[in-house]
Formats: structure tokens, sequence, C-alpha cells
């Protein structure tokens, strides 16, 4: 499978600049065995280096609206030895099941959500490993299962009727960055625009701590005080995203990186909570970074395609199909296939955009080349504690002591950290 990988994908001597990147097969209910094969491969890969030169548990991160990836992705990250599966987004019920069934290489199944669809309706994706492992090989770790939410609601649900065992919850705030979950009914708007967020919309955590398991606080836990904080009412710990994501390795291109650290320094950075900006309907924390799509004319000179079409929302057609559209395709498009015009108003290419955020931007025609779409947390501008008297260079040692109240891992007199490999962070 690798070597299949590497044939069809690897460029000696790197990609000319002006040249696109080679098209991807798009992900279908039945996924062509390159796609499958894709997935597995990039997800062992991502946890092969992430846990290189070091023993401590590495995890990853799915998104369960994004549903068609999950089976061979999740193979493809247990067969390199992921100690955490972390999924939000959705109300990941059964995930603990498909971690033992793939720990034994026992083929597995996901419900997939069809809009529209009927009784009767075959609505379940299907992997099994034995189809593509070439040797018997011993079972596999059981990563433990941290499912995000942002209600006790939520919590109680997953606690009681996952199909296997959840191991834990991070608490995600509607402060943190990326995708939020929308407020709790009717939304309401403030005056710039952003979802307005109740007191329903807050976590009671002595009713989480009665689940008896444990838990993260994420959404504005990225200082010491506040980690003390999340201690002291009874949290195994926080999550961190903002602090990390603008540090020497993350792998963000320094095109936004560097303008939104000097903003950080400057004190003039903004973050908005925009409610259209994501193709899921999902509220998406947007930077306003010169030059990405933050800015509207820059969103107005982008030609609309879904090429990528990760975000794709899987319907029922008229003769009973699976049919797969996107609200950030363009709009005759969206609407041909059933889709409301009003749905595309604001939507933008998340799926795009963040491959830009890394230095990795498809070219279009030889000219036109994708922006990026920057998100944090609403705490963005507290990043000025990592950063040294004098430049805009940290590392994610240097968060890591600073959380832990320790000095700084930085070097007496260093301007800053080499930056590793973004496969490596």
């Amino acid at each position: 499978m690798a070597k299949r990988i590497w044939k069809a994908y690897f460029v000696p001597g790197g990609k000319p600049a002006r040249a696109a990147y080679k098209t991807l097969p798009m992900h279908s209910k039945d996924d062509p065995p390159k796609a499958r094969d894709l997935c597995i491969v990039s997800n062992f890969v991502e946890v092969f280096l992430a846990r290189e030169g070091h023993g401590n548990p590495v995890g990853i991160n799915y998104l369960e609206k994004v549903q068609i990836p999950h089976l061979p992705s999740i193979y493809g990250a247990m067969l390199a030895g992921v100690g955490f599966v972390l999924m939000g987004a959705g109300i990941p019920l059964k995930i603990p099941g498909v971690l033992d069934r793939l720990a034994h290489h026992q083929p597995a199944t996901y419900p997939l959500q069809i809009a529209g669809s009927r009784d009767g309706d075959d609505t379940s994706l299907r992997f099994a490993p034995r189809d593509i492992v070439e040797r018997e090989i011993p079972p596999l770790m059981r990563p433990k299962f941290l499912a995000i939410v942002a209600s006790n609601t939520l919590a109680v649900t997953i606690s009681r009727k996952a199909n296997g065992r959840v191991d834990g919850f991070v608490i995600e705030g509607p402060t943190a960055g990326g995708h939020n979950a929308p407020p709790r009914g009717k939304l309401t708007l403030n005056e710039e625009g952003e979802p307005i967020y109740a007191e329903r919309d807050t976590v009671d955590l002595a009713r989480l701590r009665e689940l008896g398991r444990p838990f993260w606080l994420a959404g504005g836990y990225g200082s010491p005080e506040k980690l003390r904080e999340a201690l002291a009412l009874g949290a195994a710990g926080v999550q961190v995203g903002t602090a990390f994501a603008f540090c020497a390795e993350s792998g963000l291109s320094e095109e936004y990186r560097r303008p939104i650290l000097n903003g950080v320094a400057s004190g003039a950075v903004r973050v908005f909570t925009d409610p259209l900006a994501s193709p899921t309907g999902f509220p998406f924390k947007v930077v306003a970074v010169e030059g990405s799509l933050s800015e509207e004319d820059v969103y107005a000179g982008r030609s609309r395609v879904c090429d990528l079409g990760y975000l794709r929302e899987p319907y029922r057609t008229a003769e009973g199909q699976i049919g797969y559209r996107c609200a950030a395709e363009p709009v005759a498009t969206y609407v041909s296939k059933g889709g409301r015009a009003g749905n595309t108003v604001g939507r933008k290419c998340l799926c795009n955009a963040l491959m830009a955020n890394i230095g990795h931007p498809q070219m279009r025609a030889g000219s036109y080349v994708e922006k990026g779409l920057i998100t944090a947390g609403n705490d963005l501008s507290g990043v000025a504690r990592f950063l040294p008297a004098e430049g805009t260079v940290y590392s994610a040692a240097d968060v890591i002591a600073k959380l832990l109240g320790h000095e700084s891992a930085r070097p007496a007199g260093a301007g800053g950290m080499k930056p590793l490999s973004s496969g490596n962070s």
C-alpha cells in the first residue's frame, strides 16, 4: 500500500511552485480503494512521526461530522500505536465499539447520516481490516476514547448509550478555537454578528463529576492560573489549542503566523465567531488577517469550487441514490442538488483554506493561489504570555514550561527555537 501511494504521489525534488497538487479521489459511502488507502497511510504516518523520540502517549482528534473516513483513518492511527482518540462535532456513540473491534482486526461498521434517508436505506459504512493487511499481525492496543462535549446532556447521553468504554470527556466551551457547538435554543446574534451564548450553554461541573469519568477543560484555559483553577474544580487537566497553534513547531504558515503574532505583541488582534463561515453550520472562530478569507474582498475574489470535499453532506437523491453537496460549492450546483440557496451565503471552503494555512495551498490555472482562513480561541491575545521579551518566536516547550509554572524552556540568549517540520510537531 505504501509503495502504491509513493509511486502515485511522490514528486522527486518537490512540486514546482506554480504547479497544482494532484487531485485526490473524494470520499463517498463506498470509498474507492485509493481513498481508503490514503486514509490508512496518512493517519499511520501522522501518529508514527508524532511518537518519535519520546515515550509519551499521542492522541488524534477527529470531527464526528466528517464520518466517511472514520473507519480506515482510525485503523491507520491504531496501527501506529495511537494512545487516545478524541472526537467532537457530533455524537460519537459508536466510536468505542469501533475501537474494540479494530483492535482485534475485526470488521467494523459506522452509521452514516444521510439527509432525507428512509427506513430500509443502506446507511452503514463498512471496513474490514483483513481485506487490506498482508499478513497475520497480533491485536493492537485499544486507544482510550475521549468525547469532546459542550453540555451535560451530551456527556450523560454518551456515557450511558455508547457501545463501549468511554474513558473521559473534554469539556469545550464556546471560547475555544475552531468549530463551536451552536448555542442551545434559538440563535441570536450580538451587535457584532456573533452568536450569543447564555447560562444554559455552561456545563455544570458538579453534575459532570457524578459520571465518575476524568475530564479536561478547554476554551480559555491556556494559562497557569486557569490550569490551577481547572484542577481545583476536579478536572484531570486542560486542553490547550491556541497557544500551540502559533508556536514554532505547529506547521502554521509564516505568511499568517508572523502578522498574527505581531498583532498579539501590539495588542491588535481580533477573533470573530462567524455563524456562517463553516459549511457544517457550526459557528467557526476566525482571526482577522490581511490577505486571508477573513477579508470580504478576498472571499469575494475566490471562485467557488469543491474539490476536496471533506465537509460534504450526503443526501438521498430523488432516485434513491446517495449524492453529496457542500454549502461552499458553486451556488447553482448546490441548489441543483436540493440545497437551499440561503444556506450558501457567507460559506467558506474550509477544506482548501486549512491546507493553505499550513503552507500547502492549491494552485489553480497556474495563477490563483488558495487563501487561508485562520482560527483561534477568544484568548488569542493571551498568547502574549508566551512571547519572549524581544521577538515573536516561541516553542511548544515554552508553552508547557509556562503552564506548569516553570522557567522558560528557552536557552539563555536564544532568539527562538528551531522549528521542527509539521509532521514532527
